[in-house]
């Protein structure tokens, strides 16, 4: 069966439904199709100890602020994973799931949507899928015989299931402190980094990574100096338990190491460590195989944009993939802003 529809937005997480709120707003005909069996996007298979960067002020979509968590100034995944049900009830957001989109085709004036519950006649597609569902492994020598645990962030769940082994984080971005933090008390922790990490100053959270992102992207459109962005400011945010950890002394980093063997990890000089468990906290990549057929892929992975909008196919926007789709439009107070641009063009086209 083939509907035809006006827009049809890909993954219902916080772009989706950021998207939707204002597609409903400016009253066009869409739907939202998520692969997941519930709500809440990728922050329903968060580690258990994840918390926001911001309080819950400023980690809000359009439209309706989330509420604060008792007890918490930084919300955890789960009240984000409520906020986004409640979110998606309270504007009454058409989601069809679990939907799995199999493909984004023309198909003459229109798009294309294939999926494993039928398909879509599209004037316009915005993709919001995300990253979470294309982690990211390094191609490390040694990878095929180390015998221990290998595992991504994505897999990573709590502290108590590594007690007492001899563990190896990898990586010096925000999801390599934090998990290193989480296991620094109850593990032999190494945490391996590329360089030495870049701790942001304690006083900085989401809202100013958001600003600072924000006023690079107006600089580089009105032709100015790249002032850096966030990059400049450091890689690490040090939210309360990164911090402590820090503070007292159980991040310390090792370089990076040049192969794996059997029992562990060696490095150029020969040294080496044993290990029970190599966690990879290396990243992620846009998730777009759906977006295949229409052949736009650029560079790295990512499909070359003007703003949200795909150069190569003026009916595409891509939103919350990260700052070449729209400043901080990964996060949850960045990417309202992205999604109301998105919608704004999408409903220029279609007029």
């Amino acid at each position: 069966m083939t509907s035809r529809i006006d827009v049809v937005v890909i993954g219902g997480g916080q772009a989706g439904l950021a998207a939707g709120y204002h597609l409903r707003r400016l009253g066009l005909d869409f739907v939202i199709l998520d692969a997941q069996a519930g709500a809440g996007g990728a922050w329903q298979h968060a580690w258990d100890s994840l918390h926001l960067f911001s309080p819950a002020a400023y980690s809000s979509l359009p439209g309706r602020p989330m509420p604060n968590q008792p007890g918490e100034t930084y919300p955890d995944a789960a009240h984000v994973v409520q906020y986004l049900n409640a979110y998606e009830q309270r504007y009454e957001l058409p989601i069809h799931r679990p939907v799995q989109v199999r493909g984004v085709h023309r198909d003459g004036p229109h798009l294309c949507v294939t999926s494993d519950s039928g398909a879509w006649l599209a004037r316009a597609v915005i993709s919001a899928s995300g990253t979470w569902w294309r982690p990211f492994l390094p191609t490390v020598p040694g990878m095929d015989l180390f015998t221990g645990r290998q595992l991504h962030t994505v897999e990573y769940r709590s502290p108590t299931d590594f007690a007492g082994q001899r563990v190896i984080v990898v990586g010096g971005g925000n999801s390599g402190a934090q998990v290193a933090a989480d296991l620094a008390y109850s593990t032999e922790l190494t945490w391996v980094t590329r360089r030495p990490p870049r701790f942001l100053a304690d006083d900085i959270d989401g809202r100013a990574l958001f600003d600072t992102a924000t006023a690079r992207r107006r600089a580089l459109d009105a032709g100015a100096a790249d002032t850096g962005g966030v990059g400049s400011l450091g890689d690490i945010v040090a939210v309360p338990p990164v911090r402590e950890a820090r503070d007292a002394g159980l991040l310390k980093t090792s370089p990076m190491f040049t192969r794996l063997t059997t029992n562990g990890v060696e490095w150029a000089d020969g040294t080496r460590a044993d290990a029970d468990a190599v966690i990879w906290c290396t990243g992620f990549r846009p998730a777009l195989a759906h977006l295949a057929p229409l052949g736009l892929r650029g560079p790295r992975g990512h499909i070359p944009t003007d703003g949200t909008q795909a150069i190569g196919e003026p009916r595409l926007h891509l939103l919350g993939y990260g700052d070449w789709t729209g400043p901080a439009s990964a996060t949850l107070i960045g990417v309202g802003r992205a999604a109301r641009d998105a919608v704004r063009q999408v409903a220029d086209l279609l007029d």
